[in-house]
């Protein structure tokens, strides 16, 4: 019988209660091997061999009765290695039959409709209950409903995701409002992180997605973010140098005379003052022919209000 890579890497992700990569993996089975390798701990893999045969036990163990066969049951002693497991293990599993046999192991849990279902995330393998058990695990672990997004968190995490390392002013550029309550939210949710600190005046802080964000969505990483079919990130990034950086408007747009040298003034039309107001609007005139000016006859008649 052929050596189950399948089976073996079912087993390691049972007892792993963190995810597996494909390096941990191979890790697993350069151990296995130095460890069969070493002086006085020969495997033996014939068919009824002792199951104790590649233990390493200390000198003088057996003889001062440390371990004795009534220690141990006898089916335990003679109980024979699995050919499956441990017969012709290949000393180098390359990265492609590791994928291989974790897809062929995925097909086979997802089509079996078992408990278990196994993800490859962005930190490597690993098994997970199915999410139609969620509930009974929640009750469980006395645990609450989690608690879904609001549109508005969606929103910035896409635009961060997108858009990161991104600072709170080029988000709210983008949104057109404030977020720095968004931000934090998606902080204490660990989904988004602290990257560092811009080279912009002031230095506004930097933000970007985390591994729980690619597991929020179901992704391994970033490049598997679908892209937009509307706006290239060249017409993003116009835009927002655009909206950040807004020109005040010249002199010209704002109805404004120009100064010199910068083109023909606006024309103005004079207005004309007809009526008595224009003979009341001129006492200066008058009085430089010799004559007294005039007063309105209700300033005539109060001196007070001349004086304020």
């Amino acid at each position: 019988m052929a050596f189950n890579l399948k089976l073996v890497l079912k087993a390691l992700l049972f007892s792993s209660s963190q995810p597996l990569t494909i390096k941990d993996i191979q890790t697993v089975f350069a151990r296995y091997h130095e460890q069969t390798l070493r002086p006085g701990a020969e495997l033996s893999f014939e068919p009824g061999a002792n199951a104790l045969a590649g233990t390493e036990l200390e000198a003088g163990a057996v003889e001062a009765g440390a371990l004795t066969p009534v220690d141990v049951e006898p089916e335990e002693l003679v109980a024979p290695l699995d050919d499956e497991l441990y017969s012709e293990v290949p000393s180098l599993v390359t990265a492609t039959q590791i994928r291989e046999a974790m897809e062929q192991l995925a097909a086979e849990l997802k089509g079996q409709n078992d408990i278990y279902l196994m993800v490859e995330g962005a930190q490597g393998y690993r098994l997970v209950i199915h999410p139609r058990f969620a509930k009974w695990i929640r009750t469980q672990r006395d645990e609450p409903p989690p608690v879904k997004l609001t549109p508005s968190a969606l929103e910035t995490l896409a635009v961060v995701a997108y858009r990161q390392p991104v600072t709170r002013s080029e988000i709210e550029a983008i949104r057109g409002v404030a977020v720095e309550n968004v931000l934090n939210k998606l902080l204490e949710r660990e989904l988004i992180y602290v990257v560092g600190r811009a080279d912009l005046p002031g230095r506004p802080i930097q933000y970007g997605t985390t591994d729980k964000f690619l597991e929020f969505v179901g992704i391994k990483s970033l490049i598997e973010l679908p892209s937009s079919d509307v706006l290239s990130p060249r017409q993003i990034d116009e835009w927002l140098n655009r909206s950040v950086n807004v020109t005040p408007p010249a002199d010209a747009e704002m109805g404004l005379p120009l100064e010199a040298g910068e083109g023909d003034s606006p024309s103005f039309n004079p207005v004309e003052i007809a009526g008595p107001v224009a003979a009341e609007a001129t006492p200066s005139t008058l009085a430089a022919d010799g004559e007294s000016p005039s007063l309105p006859e209700d300033v005539a008649l109060n001196p007070k209000s001349v004086a304020e």
